[in-house]
């Protein structure tokens, strides 16, 4: 054993682990998440039908041929709004699946990480298995970097100084309420861009904002594209964008 493994640790039978892999860049993924993503028996993460699953595709370089993998595969994504009674009782459904194969994982004594964009316990679909699983079994949270932070960071952005406020909103609030609460707020990030795009850039101009909103789509992956939100084509973005305002708080 390396000095390094002996740092990160090796992973332990019948226990879950909720791996953060950050932002899109294999490079930010922290010592501890590294060596369970090569050390655990089973490597388990959620994927859009037909893709590959954007945290699977991050840990690619550290996966060799042949190991056990748990493929668990949405059966709705954006397809219908999260509102929607049929999206919740499938997306239910399929988490309820998803939790039962990780326990049987977990009774026959393996190691399972479960992957998870940015840090599990932002906006992930791990948070929904770690309700389900860690009062049965052993869950280690691995934090990751997140995805606004590789995004703020990449953009050359500093988003908080002084006693700035931060407020992290999903883009898909109504606009109305998005405009209110961008208003109220020193600094923003807004979260769920995609298709919300021009709602998101309607609702930034209304709260006088745009002239220092930032566009950022695949932050920290390849394709990424950084730009001012006034310059940003009308139309829908990848599910991988977000919008950035940074505060201007107190500065020395």
């Amino acid at each position: 054993m390396t000095s390094l493994d002996a740092i990160a640790g090796t992973a332990s039978g019948g226990t879950l682990y909720g791996i953060g892999v950050g932002p899109g860049d294999v490079r930010y993924l922290t010592l501890r998440a590294a060596t369970l993503v090569r050390d655990v028996d089973v490597v388990a993460f959620f994927a859009k039908r037909g893709l590959q699953g954007n945290a699977r595709g991050i840990v690619d370089p550290l996966i060799e041929t042949g190991r056990s993998e748990l493929r668990l595969e949405y059966p709705v994504t954006d397809e219908i709004p999260p509102e929607d009674p049929s999206y919740q009782r499938q997306i239910g459904r399929f988490y309820e699946e998803s939790g039962a194969a990780l326990m049987e994982l977990l009774r026959q004594g393996k190691s399972v990480g479960l992957l998870a964009e940015g840090d599990p316990f932002f906006y992930g679909s791990f948070m929904h298995m770690w309700r389900r699983l860690e009062g049965d079994f052993p869950v280690e949270i691995v934090p990751g970097v997140t995805g606004m932070s590789g995004c703020w960071t990449r953009a050359n952005a500093p988003i908080t100084w002084g006693n700035d406020i931060l407020s992290v909103l999903p883009g898909t609030l109504g606009e109305e309420q998005l405009t209110r609460r961008l208003a109220e707020t020193d600094a923003a990030v807004i979260m769920k861009v995609g298709k919300n795009l021009a709602k998101v850039r309607r609702a930034v101009e209304a709260a006088g904002l745009l002239s220092r909103a930032i566009y950022i789509e695949r932050g920290t992956m390849q394709g990424e594209q950084i730009m001012p939100l006034s310059e940003c084509p009308d139309g829908r973005g990848p599910y991988f964008s977000m919008v950035l305002i940074p505060g201007q708080g107190r500065r020395l």
